[in-house]
């Protein structure tokens, strides 16, 4: 008996009683939906947040700072939004910067490829001609081969001597008075620098600040690295460094940041010896682990919930074929009597539990993509809006066929019982069975 002859045959006693088979393949693309739908929202997330890693320099990258600057930056940053500025606090970015002596001993530590200090700028606030509010900036510096996705136009430029740039979070777009974040693109901000030693005399904040004009190359998307901060061009960077520190010795301009390459397989008894020294650092892992965490959290329920639904159609394939057996025993005998061993009666009925988990496992991959494509599309108007480089669910090819494969495998192993029960019927007992 030919391979095409057997799945045709099995096919076809199949819709011998099409509601019982419909039935059980409807079970089956309940379990197989769900697992799948799984699979796709679990590679979708683990695509966004492995570009996310890939684009901060890989799993090897650190970044490290004193505990006091650390706080001070990550209060700005959050899910309250914009901060507006006001001159009644504390405006500067770091209370604290990285020593000499750090530096020297960070080199030294096992597992540092390069160590990389980077200057210290910052700037009070931001403001646009579309508002007369003034908003709180945390600047980063763009560095060569870190990228960051950006939602409108492009990163600044990383030339020493190019134009002063910078690239903005869409939420302080939208506070700047740019409801549509796209209409910043090209448009001149005005930044607010402070003279760290005019600054220590001045009466009011505002006379030892300096304002920059500053053109916005682009919006950058949200994303769980992009810690809420502007980045800027290393033109604007260095400016603005210079303004801080204009008039005082070179040896107070100090960094309070700095970037690690490390190897990736002793990040972690880097860190400790990083902080044994007083350098909080941070790995993309530390960033985006918590998220992948909680992800794989939800998506192992729901998996759990789908491998009951399998087992439950897996029983019902069993009722199935134990019923079509029934049914079919004189069938069965003639066959046999005719020839037919009790191996191929075997193959018949497993051949119909196979095709069975197949049709449900392939609906169900057809359901799954035109469901998840389409809430992606609406998840992208709605509750993704502000995340326009998550792709809700990807469905891979190869991740689909193994599902297909694994499921038409259980319902195999779902049908042996009835298909052995088939092959061992005594073809007289059977010929005479009523």
């Amino acid at each position: 008996m030919k391979v095409l002859d057997v799945i045709r045959d099995a096919n076809s006693n199949l819709w011998r009683n099409k509601i019982r088979s419909f039935l059980t393949i409807l079970a089956i693309f309940i379990g197989s939906f769900t697992i799948i739908m799984n699979s796709a929202i679990n590679a979708g997330v683990n695509d966004f947040m492995d570009k996310q890693i890939a684009n901060m320099g890989g799993d090897g990258y650190l970044e490290m700072m004193p505990t006091e600057a650390y706080e001070s930056a990550m209060s700005l940053i959050g899910s309250t939004g914009p901060q507006e500025y006001t001159e009644d606090k504390d405006n500067t970015n770091a209370s604290s910067y990285i020593k000499d002596e750090q530096v020297e001993q960070a080199k030294q530590i096992d597992g540092i490829k390069v160590f990389n200090v980077l200057p210290n700028s910052s700037a009070d606030y931001v403001t646009s001609s579309r508002t007369d509010k003034r908003y709180r900036i945390n600047l980063n510096l763009v560095v060569e081969g870190i990228n960051f996705d950006m939602s409108n136009g492009v990163s600044p430029n990383t030339d020493e001597n190019g134009a002063f740039e910078i690239a903005i979070n869409e939420d302080l777009a939208r506070a700047l008075g740019y409801e549509d974040v796209s209409e910043i693109v090209n448009e001149t901000v005005q930044i607010a620098v402070p003279s760290n030693l005019k600054c220590y005399t001045a009466i009011k904040r505002s006379e030892c600040q300096t304002i920059v004009d500053v053109k916005v190359t682009g919006t950058q998307a949200p994303g769980i690295l992009s810690m809420g901060g502007s980045r800027a061009s290393l033109s604007l960077w260095k400016h603005i460094n210079k303004l801080n520190y204009e008039g005082m010795p070179a040896e107070t301009n100090r960094s309070y940041q700095a970037t690690a390459d490390v190897e990736p397989d002793k990040i972690e008894d880097v860190k400790k010896a990083l902080e044994e020294i007083g350098l909080k650092a941070m790995s993309v892992d530390d960033e985006v682990g918590m998220f992948r965490t909680f992800f794989d959290a939800i998506l192992i329920v729901f998996n759990i919930f789908g491998g009951i639904a399998l087992v439950a159609a897996s029983i019902g394939i069993i009722n199935t074929l134990f019923m079509s057996v029934q049914e079919r025993t004189r069938e069965i005998g003639l066959d046999k009597a005719l020839g037919m061993s009790n191996g191929k009666v075997f193959l018949s009925f497993s051949a119909e539990a196979i095709m069975l988990g197949f049709w449900g496992s392939v609906i169900g991959v057809a359901i799954s993509i035109i469901i998840g494509t389409a809430v992606s599309g609406v998840a992208h108007e709605t509750f993704l809006k502000d995340f326009p480089t998550f792709q809700l669910a990807i469905f891979e090819p190869l991740t689909m066929l193994a599902i297909v494969a694994m499921i038409m495998f259980i319902a195999f192993l779902a049908g042996t019982l009835p298909a052995r029960k088939a092959s061992k019927k005594n073809p007289i007992d059977a010929l005479r069975y009523e």
